[in-house]
C-alpha cells in the first residue's frame, strides 16, 4: 500500500492504495463517490468516464497513482451544491435518461466536449460520445441534450 494525494472536486483526498488499483475503485469503493459506474470494467462502455485536467478518461483503465497531482472531476462534481450542472438539467428535460447507468459518463464526456467547444456540431458530439455505451436508448436524446446545452451556453456567451 502506498498513500497519494488525490483531488475529487476540488477536495483533497489523501488515500492508501495498492500499486495497481484503479482509479475507479478508489474513487467509488475508498472515496464513496458512487456516481462513477463500473460497466464493463476494461474500457468499452464509458460508464467509469471522469475528467482528469479536463480530459475524459475510462477510470477502469486508469491506475489511481497515475492520477496524484491531478484534478479529477466526476460527476458528483458537476452540480453547485443542490443546482444540478446545465448538462444534468437538459438531460432530465430532453428524457436522455432511461435507466441512468450510463448517463453519469455520457454527460462526463459532454462535458469536457463543451468545455473545449462553445458551439460543437452534431458530428462533433457523436464523435465526444462514441465511447459511452447505453443500452436503452438510440442516442438521439441525448445527442440533443447536449446541442441543446451548448445552445444556451452560446446564448449566455452572446450577451
Amino acid at each position: 500500500m502506498r498513500e497519494i494525494q488525490l483531488t475529487v472536486n476540488r477536495e483533497p483526498y489523501k488515500v492508501a492504495v495498492n500499486p495497481n488499483e484503479s482509479l475507479l475503485h478508489v474513487i467509488r469503493e475508498r472515496l464513496g463517490l458512487k456516481g462513477t459506474k463500473c460497466g464493463c470494467n476494461v474500457g468499452e462502455c464509458g460508464a467509469c468516464t471522469v475528467l482528469i485536467d479536463g480530459k475524459p478518461v475510462r477510470s477502469c483503465l486508469t491506475l489511481a497513482v497515475a492520477a496524484r497531482d491531478k484534478e479529477i472531476t466526476t460527476i458528483e462534481g458537476l452540480a453547485d451544491g443542490e443546482e444540478l450542472h446545465p448538462l444534468q438539467k437538459a438531460f432530465i428535460e430532453y428524457g436522455a435518461v432511461q435507466c441512468g447507468f450510463c448517463t453519469p459518463g455520457f454527460i462526463m464526456s459532454a462535458k469536457a466536449l463543451l468545455d473545449e467547444k462553445l458551439d460543437p456540431t452534431e458530428d462533433e458530439i457523436k464523435e465526444a460520445i462514441e465511447g459511452n455505451l447505453c443500452r436503452c436508448t438510440g442516442y438521439n436524446k441525448i445527442v440533443e441534450a447536449i446541442r441543446a446545452t451548448a445552445q444556451s451556453s452560446t446564448r449566455r456567451e452572446a450577451k
